[in-house]
């Protein structure tokens, strides 16, 4: 999801990453806070002291994000799905939960806990303010945050897809129907309904002359309609693909090459005359493996007439792998996961076919043909559109 973020540490095993997009509104909430909103509270500070203090009160606010980010993080753990990590972006933060919950019970409280923990700051902070008096304006700060903190709960506990509430929402929807894919829908749409509502309000708001809240409240409804948007697709794509398997998608006939063939020869033969982006490599005593073109450029071009593919090829051992009777979904699920373009199809311990996000692609593009003529396609799967899954995550704005 964040292919531009810098790691800054782990918590409780999870991965706690900066996209380069958080230095920004980091920078947008110092000069607020600055400019704005200390000089109002305290005329008499210096300037110095206002913007040392947006600068502090922005940085804790996104520790309190973070904290609320790991509040979903911890319960996710607890019911034993995976976290690889938390970013924090523009738009606050989001937790990457590898699986879907397995209940609803476990999706209400994964997606709840987040503003009980927003709430629980925001009184933590309002408690302090008043023992901070003597150390004005730091009591300010403590009431900005306490405000910050109520507004963030608050604001994730609207009932549209991909906020809290709107998780909440499909929880309540998945326990009253059974049906996860119909709750998740509903909750999307309603998440689509409530960004084109923030967005229009967000113009009105720039014609009262409100231009900086107007627009900052249309690009935050133009975000969860966006992000609601790619929700319903990736249920249309879930739905197309049915109970298809990844033998019905991958690639049988994919290249083959020796494991002492150089990486020149393999670039000039292979990739440059036949555009091929990866290859399985066979033979020798290093076994199989696969070498990809983010291989190659890992070679310094220099050393590649000497260097053989055997020598830099990821081995079978070290491959995330699927089969060929896993699901297509599921498999697609894990490359979004994994961040990989190809899953070798393993049987009996051989590679038997390659799986890429085009072979997909391609195979959702026939079966979106089948299902536009009312072929074989089930009633349920017709006038669906491909769409790849986004990662899992759980958005919270600041």
């Amino acid at each position: 999801m964040f292919r531009h973020a810098i790691p800054i540490g782990r918590i409780f095993g999870i991965t706690i990453d900066l996209d380069y997009s958080w230095f920004f509104i980091v920078a947008l909430f110092t000069w607020m806070l600055a400019v704005s909103y200390f000089p109002a509270e305290f005329p008499a500070a210096g300037r110095g002291q206002d913007w040392a203090l947006g600068f502090v009160a922005a940085l804790l606010l996104f520790v309190c994000v973070l904290i609320h980010e790991l509040g979903h993080s911890i319960v996710a753990q607890l019911y034993g799905l995976r976290v690889p990590r938390i970013t924090l972006f523009l738009f606050g933060g989001v937790s990457q939960i590898a699986a879907e919950p397995g209940s609803p019970g476990q999706e209400f409280w994964i997606a709840a806990i987040g503003p009980i923990v927003s709430f629980a700051l925001a009184a933590f902070f309002w408690e302090i303010e008043p023992l901070l008096a003597f150390v004005s304006p730091w009591n300010a700060a403590a009431a900005c945050l306490a405000l910050m903190n109520l507004v963030l709960a608050l604001f994730n506990l609207i009932p549209g897809f991909p906020l809290d509430g709107g998780r909440v929402l499909r929880a309540a929807l998945w326990r009253a129907t059974g049906a996860y894919q119909r709750a998740t829908i509903a909750a999307a749409i309603t998440g689509r309904i409530i960004g084109f509502l923030l967005i229009a309000f967000g113009i009105w708001e720039i014609f009262r002359g409100s231009i900086i809240n107007g627009l900052w409240i249309a690009f935050i409804g133009w975000y969860l309609e966006s992000a609601a948007g790619s929700q319903l697709q990736m249920e249309s794509a879930r739905a197309l693909v049915g109970q298809h398997r990844v033998s019905d998608a991958m690639r049988r006939n994919f290249p083959r090459i020796p494991g002492d063939i150089t990486l020149q020869a393999l670039v000039d033969q292979f990739v440059l005359s036949e555009s091929n982006r990866y290859f399985v490599v066979s033979g020798g005593i290093a076994g199989e493996g696969l070498i990809t073109l983010s291989t190659i450029r890992t070679v310094p071009r220099e050393a590649w007439p000497v260097t053989a593919a055997a020598q830099v090829m990821i081995p079978a051992a070290k491959l995330d792998t699927t089969t060929p009777d896993t699901g297509l979904w599921a498999a697609l699920d894990k490359m979004g996961r994994d961040g990989v373009n190809q899953l070798p199809v393993v049987e009996d311990s051989q590679i038997i076919g390659i799986l890429s996000r085009e072979d997909i692609l391609q195979y959702l593009r026939v079966l979106e043909a089948f299902a536009a003529g009312h072929g074989n396609v089930p009633e349920s799967q017709r006038g669906a559109r491909p769409g790849f899954p986004v990662s899992k995550g759980r958005t919270h704005l600041p």
